[in-house]
């Protein structure tokens, strides 16, 4: 019997891709004096992103030094100088790439149909966030669209104590259920079903068809993996898995 449904945020219920590659993409395209073409920046800020969030999870920096370490990374390759003083390196991330980043967020379609089929459902299993993100951002893209009622927790390193993924039995224990009945449902492979079966939860992997970090094709999965292509596949996966 499922008893908790953890949902990954970025990439499975928000665009967190598509946002940032619009946010950076609108800064690169302004920078007359940059070291490389616009499609290279993008690419390092991405794996920029990637590197220093991290060293955020793993407890090296706070959230707002992890933007800062990025940009100091950055702006030479843009043509510009580096800030000294944080408040500068705060006031960059501000004015020139988180407006444009939140504006371009996007919750995905199948999201609040999947959300509203679950919560039909006669004793149905209790929802909640589980992301490595950032609490008060990640809260605040699921008010954005309206969705936070349907949770009873959101979930993030800062209350846990621990990213994914340890952050899975963490979460168990916090909802007060056992991880063989709970299932963790994300679009990546690895870190959101693997490493949640590994932690004795059951993992469904939502291929979207992309891979989050690539951007190319999805990686490849045995034929063990639990796999739904939309989250609307959700509600007969868990019928199926409960079977």
């Amino acid at each position: 019997m499922v008893e908790v449904i953890f949902f990954d945020l970025d990439g499975t219920l928000v665009d967190h891709r598509s946002a940032v590659w619009e946010a950076i993409g609108s800064i690169v395209r302004a920078a007359p004096g940059a070291a490389a073409p616009p499609e290279e920046l993008s690419a390092l800020w991405w794996t920029l992103e990637g590197r220093h969030m991290r060293e955020y999870l793993a407890g090296e920096c706070s959230f707002a030094e992890h933007h800062r370490r990025r940009v100091r990374s950055f702006l030479p390759m843009l043509g510009e100088p580096v800030p000294e003083s944080p408040d500068l390196l705060d006031a960059w991330i501000a004015e020139r790439y988180l407006g444009v980043f939140e504006e371009s967020w996007r919750c995905y379609p199948d999201v609040r149909p999947c959300l509203e089929s679950l919560a039909r459902l006669p004793e149905g299993p209790r929802l909640a966030v589980l992301t490595n993100g950032d609490p008060g951002q990640q809260r605040a893209k699921l008010a954005r669209f309206g969705l936070l009622d349907f949770f009873e927790a959101v979930l993030t390193p800062s209350e846990l104590g621990a990213a994914k993924p340890a952050a899975y039995a963490a979460a168990c224990r916090a909802l007060g259920t056992d991880p063989a009945h709970a299932v963790n449902v994300g679009d990546m492979l690895d870190s959101d079903v693997n490493a949640a079966a590994r932690a004795g939860l059951t993992g469904i992997w939502l291929d979207r068809g992309i891979d989050f970090v690539t951007g190319g094709p999805s990686p490849a999965a045995d034929g063990t993996v639990l796999r739904i292509e939309r989250l609307t596949d959700l509600p007969a996966q868990l019928a199926r898995t409960s079977a």
